[in-house]
């Protein structure tokens, strides 16, 4: 579903503005974390998941917020304060759940309900519209834009980057099924200690996007700071395999915390100040669209050439996905100007 939807989101918000849009999206997410909680069949629980699908592929409106609130100085290090947010969520969200699961099995739906209730009321009383330029060409909106897709992949850095994002998701996201049958296989960790390894991650996700990557971009730019979270994925996915010890796999996952927390902002950034200014949300959306694919086929792949070919090898195939994301970003210009309007290049 946000496959489907976050290009019609970005779309729609570069047409009638990003807080309507985000009003919507939050307040379809209270709803349909509601009905999360109330569900008593599969179909029902179905129904809850495509309504949360489709509200919840509002990202792309967020990273045109963004970008539209930003400096093009700063860009990379407010896209990282949304990376920092999902580290936050990606520590506290399995734990709360856990705990609230003991009352039920649909109390944990009913709290993120909760929550998105008051992400409804936070973003009406505190949320300006960010959108100034009310006077944008109005394009006819459909679905599935052809437009959108040509026009991101007309700018070729663009193309490179986009195309990126696609390998780099599809190789980090087929861990969610590879990574705790390997602990599972070769520590016997339970549910609970994949957890805390999790946790970590999410934490050195926070220190990093929250923090640092803001003094990181000033010191390196962005283009360096996408392959070498790119080269340092791509190391520990190889060396993940060989870690047959608690030091070794600690150090392994450690690479992949801080190549991962390096690559999403800056290749996030560089995508939104090659696009075109009047286009932020739609050609955020065709990147989105495209790491929602990923997040599709990756957790599908690494269960499928785990159980045809060893636990091994989501692990090599994926560094072979990062290999070819390490290409397509040494094919990004090292210039750029920030009076490009849609990708004029700066060598």
């Amino acid at each position: 579903m946000q496959f489907l939807f976050v290009p019609f989101w970005g779309r729609l918000s570069d047409r009638i503005g990003r807080r309507p849009i985000i009003l919507m999206s939050v307040t379809g997410s209270f709803i349909s974390y509601l009905i999360f909680g109330f569900a008593d069949s599969l179909a029902i629980l179905f129904l809850s998941r495509m309504l949360a699908g489709f509200m919840g592929a509002n990202i792309s409106t967020a990273q045109a917020y963004i970008a539209d609130t930003t400096s093009f100085e700063d860009r990379a290090k407010y896209m990282g304060l949304i990376g920092a947010a999902f580290g936050v969520g990606f520590m506290l969200g399995p734990f709360v759940g856990g705990v609230m699961s003991r009352i039920s099995y649909g109390a944990p739906g009913f709290l993120a309900s909760g929550l998105s209730l008051l992400n409804v009321i936070l973003a009406y009383f505190m949320l300006p519209e960010s959108v100034k330029d009310k006077s944008r060409p109005a394009r006819k909106l459909r679905l599935i834009n052809i437009h959108a897709l040509k026009n991101a992949f007309r700018v070729p850095a663009l193309r490179y980057l986009v195309l990126a994002f696609f390998f780099y998701t599809v190789a980090f996201s087929n861990l969610y099924v590879a990574f705790p049958l390997f602990t599972g296989s070769v520590f016997k960790y339970s549910a609970e200690e994949n957890g805390y390894l999790f946790a970590y991650i999410g934490l050195l996700a926070i220190l990093i996007q929250g923090g640092a990557i803001g003094r990181l971009v000033k010191l390196f730019g962005e283009r360096s700071l996408m392959i070498s979270g790119v080269l340092l994925l791509l190391a520990g996915l190889t060396f993940v395999p060989s870690a047959h010890s608690l030091s070794v796999l600690l150090s392994v996952v450690t690479l992949l915390s801080i190549g991962s927390a390096l690559t999403t902002p800056s290749l996030t950034s560089l995508i939104s100040k090659y696009a075109d200014p009047n286009e932020q949300g739609s050609t955020l959306g065709v990147s989105q669209s495209f790491s929602s694919l990923a997040r599709v086929i990756g957790p599908f792949w690494g269960g499928f050439i785990l159980g045809t070919a060893g636990i091994a090898w989501p692990f090599y195939t994926g560094s072979m996905m990062l290999l070819i994301a390490f290409v397509l970003a040494l094919r990004v210009p090292k210039k750029q100007s920030p009076e490009t309007n849609g990708g004029t290049i700066t060598e």
